[in-house]
């Protein structure tokens, strides 16, 4: 039952923000208050799991069309919960902060942002395909709305760009979806059948592609992540983009086995593209945002070379990462964030030495770097080495591309650091612009301390995503 509760209470808490008629300080208060009771339920969820134990737990499952034997059925397995936890974490620090810039027409906006979890928690608890669609396409519903009415000046643009690459996915999904179940003659994901059909396979392929996004299907991300509010781009790059890591797991991996063989080279050379064009792309990118969006692109490159690697090494590593690269991105976008507002632009040639008169921005500045360019001792660390020992498995080209990913992730987080703290200052720094204060930091802290405490066991999560740390079986048999 808990993973039904961690969907209906964000879901809940969006109904009464948008209906009772409370002032912007009071709404926001409120859904930030939802988001922490979010955040300690799945605390209690984590507690009652058993990382030991084989099949779904904290499940439901109710008939929902019994004659096209679909179903409600919900729950968790070990990576999907820490998926799941890592949204409810960067969702309450979104939260949090649009709370503290004080976001305009509040009730809509908080609403909006809860619903958006409550979708994502449902597309990571999802057993039932139909259900999984369902779940993956309300995330799109408040996306459209953040990002078209609270986006920059090209809002419109990033919009429509959106909103056509994301329904030329969802419209492959659809038929995959439908043509799985008839086929099957099941929509569910705890069914241990499998299909050799490609065109299927390739229909939820390319949907969790251009979800990632991943290269060439990333058409959306400059303007969507640029004109984006900069909580709802960490949300995006964060968590939005991990569902497809989900569905690549359970639908991709799980039920298609043949078609995964044939198909897993183009995959692997695909990810190894979008990892260093990202990157490069990254390391070129004039502005803050575009240099944290472009390396967005290369890191969910590197979680599907882990992916498609398909051995315990390189599906460990991919999990790893993926929880790793919510915290940091989430981390980046909100400090991000946080230098516009002082400055009033991202633009790297109008920034620079900020680490003067500002000792705790340049402090968490310089330690989610450190994380995010892979510092052996961080987590990030430990997840590109278990995707490279994964890789190796597969080719060493593969893992000669994974070790150039991690020396170009040095090089754009390090132009990064230096252009907002270390070069002489640009003309929109001023001097009396204030150091991180106090709510700020308490938003962006916690995500930096789960960091350095994954940093420090990162095997809380590499360890325990799978029963008996056998991910390629578990997947393999698809159901308990």
């Amino acid at each position: 039952m808990l993973a039904t509760w961690l969907i209906l209470l964000p879901l809940a808490g969006a109904l009464v923000v948008a209906i009772l008629p409370l002032p912007q300080i009071a709404a926001g208060g409120l859904a930030f208050l939802v988001a922490l009771v979010e955040v300690g339920l799945w605390i209690v969820a984590v507690s009652r799991f058993d990382f030991d134990g084989e099949g779904l737990q904290h499940g439901t499952t109710e008939e929902w069309v019994e004659s096209l034997g679909i179903s409600y059925t919900v729950g968790f397995y070990g990576f999907s919960l820490w998926l799941a936890g890592v949204t409810v974490v960067v969702m309450a620090a979104a939260i949090g902060y649009a709370l503290w810039v004080g976001r305009d027409r509040a009730r809509g906006y908080h609403a909006l942002m809860l619903f958006l979890t409550g979708a994502i928690v449902a597309t990571f608890a999802a057993q039932d395909l139909l259900l999984f669609y369902v779940a993956f396409e309300a995330m799109l519903i408040p996306l459209y709305v953040l990002i078209g009415v609270w986006g920059g000046a090209r809002r419109a643009a990033a919009t429509l760009t959106f909103v056509i690459y994301t329904m030329a996915g969802s419209l492959l999904m659809l038929a995959s979806v439908v043509a799985f179940g008839v086929t099957q003659d099941t929509f569910s994901l705890l069914d241990s059948g499998t299909s050799d059909n490609e065109w299927i396979f390739l229909g939820f392929a390319i949907a969790f592609a251009v979800k990632a996004p991943l290269f060439p299907f990333h058409g959306w991300l400059p303007l969507s992540y640029r004109e984006a509010p900069v909580e709802v781009a960490a949300v995006l790059s964060g968590v939005v983009s991990k569902t497809a890591v989900y569905g690549f797991l359970v639908i991709v991996l799980a039920k298609f086995p043949e078609p995964v063989d044939d198909f897993t080279t183009l995959a692997l050379v695909l990810a190894a593209a979008a990892l260093v064009y990202g990157s490069v792309l990254a390391f070129r990118a004039p502005d803050l945002r575009g240099i944290v969006a472009y390396s967005s692109l290369a890191q969910m490159g590197l979680i599907t070379i882990g992916l498609f690697a398909f051995n315990d090494l390189g599906l460990d590593g991919a999990v790893l990462q993926s929880v790793a690269h919510a915290l940091v991105s989430a981390t980046m976008f909100l400090l991000v964030g946080t230098v516009e507002r002082r400055c009033g632009t991202g633009d790297l040639d109008a920034l620079g030495g900020m680490a003067r008169g500002r000792p705790v921005l340049a402090s968490v500045l310089l330690v989610a770097g450190m994380i995010a360019l892979a510092v052996p001792g961080s987590v990030t660390f430990a997840g590109e080495f278990l995707i490279m020992a994964g890789a190796y498995e597969e080719g060493w080209g593969y893992a000669a591309v994974v070790a150039l990913g991690i020396v170009l992730a040095a090089m754009y987080v390090l132009r990064l650091i230096s252009a907002v703290l270390h070069v002489k200052p640009g003309l929109a720094v001023r001097d009396e612009a204030l150091d991180l204060r106090p709510g700020e930091l308490a938003l962006v802290l916690p995500l930096v301390a789960c960091l350095v405490g994954l940093s420090v066991w990162p095997a809380l999560v590499s360890q325990s995503s799978f029963p008996g740390d056998e991910p390629v079986q578990t997947l393999s048999e698809a159901a308990p």
